[in-house]
């Protein structure tokens, strides 16, 4: 019978296969591209409500523009 692994070996295995393939620069860039985030995002949806679409073109346009 196979052994269940931990969560902290399943991890240094993985971390392991990332060093591996794309070496310890970029596994690191990889691992650092992911995040986690806080809040409740189901709860959150609903207190925004949503921009009128010319609203929104705007504040990209406004964004974009040279200062």
């Amino acid at each position: 019978m196979t052994e269940i692994k931990t969560i902290n070996q399943i991890r240094d295995e993985g971390f392991a296969a990332l060093i591996k393939a794309l070496g310890p620069g970029d596994a690191i860039r990889y691992i650092n591209s992911f995040e986690q985030g806080s809040g409740n995002y189901t709860e959150e949806k609903y207190q925004k409500p949503d921009e009128e679409f010319d609203v929104v073109v705007s504040r990209i346009k406004n964004r974009n523009e040279p200062k």
